[in-house]
């Protein structure tokens, strides 16, 4: 094993002055109104902490071997529904998620020490929802959405630019870019959420929430 990989680690005491911790334990009662709000007081934290991209998330399917197959995408909704992406359909996570309909994604905000875990079901979101948010995304991002046959293989960068080049000449400045008619948004309907929260001497704090039969438990999980 490479010695200087072995060697790094994070101690996770974040103390003051008297020695306590700056961030409050994370306990069961925090999830006491469900796992949404706790969910988005730590990403409004990470927003406030300036932790790049704060809305990245890995995001985990399996393939059709029953590999896993990890990626980071970015949340664009995250409601009592659940958390929500978008992606080209035909796209390798597409694919999986339309064969084995369940995903789990992961948010690591590594400069506050916290982490969140969600697995569950997922479900393609309706024409009108992804209309919505494609039309809100820059000009140039809905044009990259056309020229890209995203996981497909492409010879060379060049030809992945004259892709873009022929979408702009397609849609010119003038014209609404539609939808594209393979592109959408994925919805991951939570059946077990997990807060992570660094600790000194790697004893951590964990709190999980899982549903079952129409119900929520909470239980801490050990280190």
């Amino acid at each position: 094993m490479n010695k200087d990989l072995a060697a790094m680690r994070v101690g996770y005491a974040h103390q003051g002055a008297d020695g306590r911790y700056v961030d409050s334990d994370l306990d069961a009662d925090q999830l006491s109104d469900g796992w949404l709000p706790l969910m988005r007081l730590w990403l409004e934290d990470a927003v406030e902490a300036g932790v790049p991209e704060p809305n990245a998330m890995t995001l985990g399917t399996v393939d059709e071997h029953g590999h896993p197959c990890t990626r980071t995408v970015l949340c664009k909704g995250l409601s009592a529904d659940g958390v929500l992406f978008f992606t080209n359909y035909d796209s390798d996570k597409g694919r999986q998620l339309e064969a084995v309909p369940y995903a789990s994604v992961t948010f690591t905000w590594v400069p506050v020490a916290r982490q969140i875990t969600v697995r569950g079901p997922v479900e393609r979101v309706s024409a009108e929802v992804t209309d919505e948010y494609w039309h809100s995304r820059p000009r140039g991002s809905r044009l990259g959405a056309w020229a890209s046959e995203q996981s497909k293989p492409i010879g060379s960068r060049a030809e992945l630019d004259a892709a873009l080049l022929h979408a702009a000449e397609r849609f010119p400045v003038d014209v609404d870019i539609p939808v594209r008619p393979d592109w959408g948004g994925i919805l991951i309907r939570p059946a077990v959420v997990e807060f992570w929260q660094g600790r000194a001497n790697r004893m951590h704090n964990r709190i999980r929430t899982s549903l079952a039969d129409g119900s929520w438990t909470v239980e801490r999980l050990q280190p």
